[in-house]
């Protein structure tokens, strides 16, 4: 038969090849490693891996799709009247309840439309409201950082009056826990270090818990989701110019002007401060998130704004090495672009981590540059009064604050976001462009691989044995695209009749010791089993973490994939070495058909998704699992924003069109299409479940 010959070709006809540990094996890449970026060698190769790194920003932030954006309500009030510009203190609501609280300079008697200018501060505690002590202004005057006594007391207000006495409007707006803004408690976002065991409840849970990170909710999240309410609100000012945006920030001000500008198209010129590097990507909860940086980093994320003008600077810190480390292949990145004169880099690692007055020129020379203001070049800061604490705050006997630091608003606020998503993502399980266009993206950033880029698979054989009617082969396969390697065991029929089947459990390969395997291969059909990672030896019971000791998901799962995913990404390395291992006329199987039990069934259920039509037929048992239910992060079936993406029965959905068997679910699940209806078959109360998925394989 046509099999028998690729029988032997798969089975002994490979070389045997020397390879390392699974890559996976070593230790958790952390905020510390080392992220460098690769410049595409064309606009297509970009474009392709621009639109997946954005999505992938957004699905780790919790903005994919987009929240609903209710009214903002803004108050503005306390007009102050300076020279050549007016503060003004301003509120509003992000989400219903949820307030964003800053300054607003405007430049006095603007000349039609003017520019506009998000400013993001960093983790100077109190930034907006506080001023810096007169010794301290001193001593930067005298290392060249500053050149006023009194203006130089307030970087912040220092940035803001002389952008407006330039023209601009500037929103210069509190971070989380940070001057006006009291809602979530300082502990809570900068400080976090345990888990909160009221928080980490399946139903009106808290941030940093295991539910809150399956529903991708994060205080970067919400920094970010502010910062995009935030240029909303700065578009509304009707003497805003929509043409002429900007954001700038230092520090963890920097990260936030880095993220807005990769994913918002509104902005059109971006100046990320002291924190574009090589090196540390952002040491704070508010500056990390799961998923956000697997297989990338803030080089990239800086890249994503091109070709629009970006400027960028140096320090001594992390960003020490950027002149040689990042920034040539970010110019190179703008060179294929068309547009390498409009990338900035400011050397300035004699100065500490900063956003001195040396920087904020540069800035402003950018700016006036870009925006064609007309100004000198370049711009030299003027001083000014700055104003105090008392008269900057927004909150008044006429304006009350908000209840500070209070757990049910946290409840409530994440409460808000999982109901909003919800209401948007269950349309999208019932349609076929819902499922193609915002379920199945987003999977393929919580899995971290696609079915196309499953990576180049090989067969390495170790040890062969003749059962009689069949043939055992016991070897390894090995991704080589990723460095990945799994050990596996076929059990081939001599006379094979084309049909393979993978057979996946708890145990591992050693699974295939069954009754209904013996089934499968007297039909004639092959078995294979494979170890996934971490299988094949004792149970895992807590997934390895990053070397922070603060518990906290995104520590590690903003850098490395699950457990769950790398196990997803095991399933498809098999499915595509059954689909691709040929020579000459021999084909491959004729169908290929996977079943998982235990654990293994959620994993089927994403892997088959993402493998489409690679797999004829798919039969799984779900044991009714849900990743809402997953308490505990370290968790092996813990799969960070799972839960937001309709959780288990959303992965089912996306298994349309092709047919699957499904144990575990009752009569149905939750959530189906109309297609899917079609081509699921259920066990229902079954009594022996393996059995009646052999019966439904063998179809």
């Amino acid at each position: 038969m046509k099999y028998t010959s690729f029988l032997t070709f798969a089975l002994l006809g490979f070389p045997l090849f020397a390879h390392a540990e699974d890559i996976r094996l070593q230790d958790p890449k952390e905020l510390n490693g080392y992220f460098p970026f690769r410049p595409p060698t064309s606009l297509n190769e970009w474009d392709t891996r621009k639109d997946y790194v954005r999505r992938q920003i957004l699905v780790a932030e919790g903005l994919w799709p987009m929240p609903t954006k209710n009214p903002l309500n803004a108050v503005i009030h306390g007009k102050i009247e300076r020279d050549g510009y007016t503060v003004e203190k301003v509120y509003f609501e992000s989400t219903p309840g949820f307030f964003v609280t800053g300054s607003l300079y405007r430049p006095k008697n603007p000349k039609g439309k003017v520019p506009g200018v998000l400013f993001a501060h960093g983790h100077w505690q109190d930034a907006r409201l506080a001023l810096t002590p007169e010794a301290k202004v001193r001593q930067e005057i005298a290392i060249g950082a500053e050149r006023f006594e009194k203006g130089g007391r307030s970087i912040f207000q220092s940035l803001c009056v002389q952008l407006a006495r330039m023209g601009c409007v500037v929103w210069q707006w509190d971070m989380l826990s940070d001057s006006d803004s009291v809602q979530i408690p300082r502990e809570v976002v900068h400080g976090f270090a345990k888990q909160r065991p009221e928080m980490n409840t399946t139903e009106n849970w808290g941030l940093y818990s295991p539910q809150a990170e399956a529903h991708a909710q994060s205080i970067m999240g919400l920094q970010t989701w502010n910062a995009v309410r935030s240029l909303d609100f700065l578009l509304s000012l009707p003497e805003v110019d929509p043409e002429r945006t900007a954001i700038t920030g230092a520090s963890g001000g920097g990260t936030q002007t880095m993220l807005l500008a990769a994913i918002d198209e509104r902005i059109k010129l971006s100046f990320p401060c002291v924190m574009v590097s090589t090196a540390m990507q952002g040491g704070c909860t508010c500056e990390n998130a799961s998923l956000l940086r697997v297989n990338t980093g803030n080089i990239e994320f800086a890249g994503l704004f091109a070709p629009k003008p970006q400027g960028m600077n140096t320090a001594n810190d992390w960003t020490k090495e950027l002149s040689t480390k990042g920034f040539p292949e970010l110019q190179k990145l703008y060179e294929i672009q068309g547009a390498k004169d409009k990338v900035f880099l400011l050397r300035g690692e004699h100065f500490m981590h900063n956003y001195n007055g040396v920087t904020r020129s540069a800035f402003y020379t950018f700016v006036n540059k870009h925006f064609k203001l007309g100004l000198p070049s370049p711009v030299i800061e003027q001083d000014y009064e700055p104003l105090s604490r008392e008269q900057l705050t927004v909150w008044d006997e006429k304006h009350p604050a908000p209840k500070a630091g209070d757990p049910d608003f946290e409840r409530t606020l994440l409460k808000w976001f999982t109901d909003d998503a919800k209401r948007q993502l269950l349309p999208s399980a019932a349609s076929s462009a819902g499922l193609q266009d915002v379920l199945l993206p987003a999977l393929e950033v919580l899995i971290g691989r696609s079915y196309a880029n499953a990576g180049e698979v090989e067969w390495s054989l170790k040890e062969k044995k003749d059962l009689g009617d069949t043939l055992e082969m016991a070897g390894t396969l090995l991704n080589k695209t990723y460095n990945e390697e799994l050990p596996v065991v076929w059990l081939f029929p001599k006379k094979w009749n084309g049909r393979a089947i993978i057979w996946l459990d708890d145990s591992g390969k050693s699974a295939v010791k069954n009754t209904e395997v013996q089934r499968l291969l007297r039909s004639g059909a092959a078995v294979l089993g494979v170890d996934l990672l971490r299988q094949g030896g004792e149970p895992l019971t807590q997934t390895p973490i990053s070397k922070n000791p603060r518990e906290f998901a995104g520590f590690t799962h903003g850098y490395n994939h699950a457990l769950f995913a790398q196990r997803t990404h095991d399933v498809l390395s098999v499915v595509r070495f059954l689909r691709t291992a040929k020579v000459g006329n021999h084909p491959s199987p004729s169908m290929v058909g996977v079943a998982a039990w235990g654990k293994t069934g959620p994993i089927l259920a994403a892997a088959r998704a993402l493998a489409g039509q690679a797999v004829d037929r798919a039969a799984l048992d779900t044991n009714g699992f849900r990743f809402g239910q997953v308490l505990n992060y370290r968790d092996p079936m813990f799969l960070p924003a799972a839960a937001k993406y309709l959780d288990l029965p959303g992965m089912l959905a996306l298994n349309a069109p092709h047919p699957v068997w499904i144990s575990g679910e009752g009569n149905k699940p939750e959530v189906f299409s109309a297609k899917f209806s079609e081509i699921v078959s259920f066990s229902g109360d079954a009594k022996n479940k393996e059995s009646a998925a052999v019966d439904w394989l063998l179809k």
